[in-house]
């Protein structure tokens, strides 16, 4: 198994997260996640009842965009342009009371109405979308992807590589595994180090797109607040002592990035209407 477990790796390719710079070995490629990400989406699309209410789509939507915009920004000024391709952003809130959020592989994200009395703000919503975000940017599903590949059908694969026929009996176990895992590859199942990672990357988002990432500490203590029983959303994470303690040793970082969005203030101008009466001479 050691032996597999090599050749494996070799097979694979070596990426580095932004932002963190952590080293990861993704054994699928771009293309693959996001065809079978799309696929699943698109189910749960048609099955989802969109909100019906307009104010807090329209939020979803703006904070959504705002997030994605300075990650396509960062990326694009950091030599990693060519990942901008694998983004197709969409942002949806759904009528459901659970209290969470998630993102696909090629920024595909769902938000649930129960999120929002929790998050109470923009900025708090932009902590957790930029959350979420990070786990696309970050590659994760991919990396969960690969661990699961290797761990299911590392003899498989051997056998293939040895056989010459890799690629197409890897997709083949690629689209095999990724209906077994279903729906839990993207919205639960990352490990704590993940988890950990999207909170780093998620508040650094959130400040360069302009929202003030101080309000993650507040938010988390809402969300303790909430209990395991009413919150789904990041069940797997570390303990909230433990989040927040990292959140507040990343804030200096954060806050090198942080530039408040500018204010338009609109002087309303009184127009007074003249009328004037003309006679008849």
């Amino acid at each position: 198994m050691s032996l597999v477990a090599a050749i494996l790796v070799g097979c694979g390719t070596t990426s580095t997260v932004p932002i963190t710079g952590r080293k990861q070995t993704l054994l699928v490629s771009d293309g693959d996640v996001l065809s079978l990400s799309n696929q699943q989406y698109q189910q749960y699309m048609q099955s989802a009842k969109a909100s019906t209410n307009a104010t807090n789509t329209a939020m979803v939507k703006r904070v959504g965009q705002n997030l994605a915009n300075a990650v396509v920004s960062y990326l694009n000024a950091n030599g990693m342009g060519s990942e901008v391709s694998n983004y197709a952003w969409e942002f949806n809130l759904v009528q459901d009371s659970q209290v969470n959020a998630w993102c696909m592989p090629g920024g595909k994200i769902v938000v649930y109405e129960g999120l929002l009395p929790v998050t109470q703000n923009e900025a708090s919503l932009a902590i957790v979308l930029g959350h979420e975000i990070a786990h696309a940017v970050a590659k994760h599903s991919a990396e969960r992807l690969s661990n699961e590949y290797k761990n299911q059908y590392g003899t498989a694969l051997l056998g293939a590589v040895i056989q010459g026929a890799g690629v197409s009996e890897g997709t083949q176990q690629l689209i095999a595994l990724g209906q077994s895992l279903g729906g839990q590859l993207w919205t639960s199942g990352f490990s704590r180090k993940q988890e950990s990672e999207a909170d780093h990357m998620g508040l650094i988002f959130a400040a360069m797109a302009g929202y003030d990432p101080q309000v993650a500490l507040t938010f988390w203590q809402r969300m303790a607040a909430q209990g395991n029983s009413s919150n789904s959303l990041f069940s797997d994470h570390p303990s909230d002592e433990k989040r927040i303690q990292d959140i507040q040793g990343w804030m200096p970082e954060a806050l090198k990035y942080y530039k408040p969005k500018a204010t338009t203030t609109t002087t309303k101008k009184t127009t007074k209407t003249i009328k004037v009466s003309s006679k008849k001479k």
